[in-house]
């Protein structure tokens, strides 16, 4: 047994001695590269770059890129072969069209086995780290708790005519994606769903281009209510938001992360993404954009968010959308 003891701890020694070195020249590699350059779509990053410079000592480059420029801003640049970005950041269906095009790379961080196992991709190339979850939100000055929806079906009463804020459904591809996730994953029957579609277009609600601008109108009152994303309460504060808090679970986009295919500093892109899949970066994530992530434990830090069911939809084909567009444009106008 001593000497099989003996062996046991010799192999450990080599095995550390194999090991650390190569993840010691790694980072130094990363380190020479010096700079790190992200695209996102997500917004309020900074305390995650900063995080970043002053553990490594790499400068961390972030540029963001609403939804709806997002595709064909880096696919212009990676056509034109100007794509600066190491490390995209986008929901998983823009990820997924990124990737036939060839713009990302396969890369699988150590640090994904944290992570539920349907978040990997089988090429290992998308990581998934979060949900963009959509819920309901108002304006707590304005309306109660008991006042607020409980299900998603109660904004179909005619109360809220003229008071619902939301992102115009025939024609925000996110919209549409939760919308039918409702349909998968919510309502008991296809009928049930129609029902709330009607319901909801009879109270007139306000249509904006995407979820960035839902908060305005509640903030100041002009549409008390609208089909919104809790974080904002975190993003927005000090103003008076507050979720409802529905029997049902709330939808989302699932949120990914990917090395690019051309990355100039492709040590640190590789780094960058083990840190922000880190405990330490998502804990920043959600405090201080109120993200909805999927490392264990780790929850925004707004009142009963924990206790929330949040599911992610699917990736809705371009037929899909084109075709639910259109049906909703029949149901809303527009």
């Amino acid at each position: 047994m001593k000497r099989w003891s003996i062996v046991l701890v010799g192999l450990l020694l080599v095995t550390s001695f194999l090991a650390f070195p190569q993840e010691d020249e790694r980072l130094q590699k990363a380190i020479q590269e010096g700079k790190v350059v992200f695209y996102a779509n997500i917004t309020a990053v900074e305390p995650i770059m900063e995080a970043f410079h002053e553990k490594y000592g790499i400068i961390a480059e972030y540029t963001r890129i609403s939804t709806s420029k997002y595709l064909p801003t880096v696919l212009t640049e990676f056509q034109a072969g100007k794509l600066l970005a190491d490390v995209l950041q986008a929901p998983v269906p823009i990820l997924e069209i990124l990737k036939k095009q060839g713009v990302l790379a396969p890369y699988t961080s150590p640090v994904a086995s944290a992570y539920p196992e349907w978040t990997r991709d089988p090429d290992g190339i998308i990581q998934i780290f979060g949900i963009e979850y959509v819920g309901i939100i108002y304006n707590k000055e304005i309306l109660s708790p008991d006042e607020a929806p409980t299900r998603y079906q109660d904004l179909t009463d005619p109360k809220w005519y003229g008071k619902i804020v939301m992102p115009n459904p025939t024609s925000h591809a996110t919209t549409i994606s939760w919308l039918i996730g409702l349909k998968e994953k919510v309502f008991e029957s296809e009928e049930e769903w129609w029902d709330f579609l009607r319901g909801l277009a009879a109270n007139k609600p306000m249509f904006v281009k995407s979820f960035g601008p839902t908060p305005g109108p509640i903030e100041t009152g002009e549409r008390p209510i609208g089909i919104s994303m809790p974080k904002y309460i975190i993003t927005k504060a000090p103003a008076p938001l507050d979720w409802a808090r529905l029997e049902q679970p709330l939808l989302g986009t699932p949120r990914g992360i990917a090395l690019s295919s051309v990355a100039a500093h492709p040590n640190a892109a590789r780094l960058f993404i083990d840190y922000w899949l880190s405990e330490e970066a998502m804990r920043l994530l959600v405090t201080h954009v109120g993200e909805y992530v999927l490392y264990p434990g780790v929850y925004p830090p707004i009142e009963g968010i924990k206790d929330a069911t949040v599911l992610p939809v699917r990736t809705l084909s371009e037929e899909e959308l084109e075709y639910w567009a259109e049906k909703f444009r029949e149901i809303f106008g527009g």
